[in-house]
């Protein structure tokens, strides 16, 4: 019995992601410009959720589960996929969905406004050095576990995510983005 869960873990182990989700490392994923890992801010400065505060994470945003009862549904988020990624003018042979994340600029973690434009953005899953979405996200539980442990305040945590993510992934995490796909 044994030798058969390893065989089968395996060959299920060796089988690509693409299978069953678009494997972002496909070679038919751009790597975009090391620009198009910020935002344009003229166009996601960033949103705050107002019912999150420092006096209330521990009811809120440290609260296991909490994002997901708070995301908006996929219908809204592909949509505004679509007219954003035409907002940034990414070009045509870059536009695909599945090359992008509707994130939110300030993570739903942090206290971002779940909904607004302009918090979400469509950020891409590759980029020059290794700074697309997945390194971000892991930038976000950082930050989140930094704020819940009262080791980082939540407004310094929101103005560093806004302002420049790369930047603080370099003071937190490190110089060197770990791109892989977050679970």
């Amino acid at each position: 019995m044994f030798l058969l869960t390893v065989t089968l873990f395996a060959a299920f182990s060796a089988s690509p992601a693409s299978a069953w989700w678009h494997d972002y490392r496909d070679a038919r994923h751009p790597v975009f410009p090391r620009r198009d890992a910020l935002p344009n801010p003229r166009l996601t400065p960033g949103a705050l959720n107002p019912a999150v505060t420092q006096a209330n994470i521990h009811e809120t945003i440290c609260v296991r589960g909490y994002t997901r009862s708070i995301r908006p549904p996929e219908r809204y988020t592909e949509s505004l996929k679509r007219r954003q990624i035409r907002e940034y003018d990414y070009p045509q042979d870059m536009n695909r969905l599945w090359f992008f994340e509707e994130d939110h600029l300030i993570s739903l973690e942090l206290g971002g406004s779940p909904s607004s434009p302009r918090n979400l953005w469509p950020e891409p899953h590759r980029v020059a050095g290794g700074w697309g979405s997945y390194a971000k996200d892991r930038l976000e539980n950082k930050l989140n576990h930094l704020v819940c442990s009262g080791r980082l305040p939540l407004a310094d945590a929101q103005r560093m995510i806004a302002r420049n993510w790369i930047s603080a992934y370099r003071r937190y995490i490190g110089p060197i983005p770990d791109d892989r796909k977050v679970w």
